[in-house]
């Protein structure tokens, strides 16, 4: 998944990539309200952290701009800022923030809080999707069938992940490889029919039931619930 991370300061951006990185996500770097803009009209951005310090303004503004553009109102803020006063709170807040950090915090708390906001954005307020007997952990990363852990490969639970959190939409094979790759060095689009195909077969051989991962054909592919056709006689 792609993070915006909105931040002047060349130290704690490097910190906040690096824990990122660490977490799975890309990172697409921004210094300004006009840098950060420009990167979300341009990418797609699966969440944005957002200090409120930056050179062209209060970074509250970046987000009254982008709930303003209808097409980008899912997009999930999460302030992280050295301003811990409640009236900073309640201002970014009502800028359209979905959550708020202040400084210093744990980057597993970080982690935790980035998580949620894009969860919720996505309509799923636990980190265990569910669908028939496949259970997907968005934050241990594990896909288990009738409570039983799948051996998957760590891009086919980015995979599964990412149909997870966006359930019943159709994903373009361009947006399989964004999510894997972050833009660099991508692979041809074929290789996202090769992950979807032991997928399914990884799935199918551990007994999922209620789920199945649907092909639409020229568009791309989507988790769906499976659910039994009647048979008359």
């Amino acid at each position: 998944m792609n993070i915006l991370l909105v931040e002047d300061d060349p130290i704690i951006a490097d910190v906040l990539t690096i824990t990122l990185k660490d977490a799975g996500y890309f990172t697409i770097l921004a210094g300004s309200i006009h840098d950060a803009l420009e990167e979300v009209s341009l990418n797609e951005i699966d969440a944005v952290l957002l200090d409120l310090k930056l050179p062209d303004g209060d970074g509250t503004r970046f987000a009254r701009l982008v709930r303003a553009k209808r097409e980008k109102q899912l997009v999930p803020i999460l302030v992280v800022s050295g301003n811990n006063d409640v009236n900073d709170r309640i201002m970014a807040l009502g800028a359209g923030a979905d959550g708020y950090l202040a400084k210093p915090f744990d980057k597993h708390e970080l982690l935790a809080h980035l998580e949620a906001i894009i969860r919720r954005a996505n309509g799923h307020s636990s980190q265990v999707i569910e669908l028939g007997n496949l259970a997907i952990d968005l934050h241990r990363k594990t896909v288990s069938v009738d409570g039983k852990v799948v051996n998957l490969t760590r891009k086919e639970i980015e995979i599964v992940n990412l149909l997870g959190v966006r359930k019943g939409a159709v994903l373009s094979k361009s947006s399989f490889l964004n999510h894997l790759y972050g833009g660099r060095d991508e692979p041809e689009s074929k290789i996202v029919d090769v992950f979807i195909c032991k997928l399914r077969q990884k799935l199918q051989n551990a007994g999922m039931q209620g789920a199945m991962i649907e092909t639409v054909w020229g568009q791309g592919h989507k988790l769906v619930e499976d659910t039994p056709t009647e048979s008359f006689q």
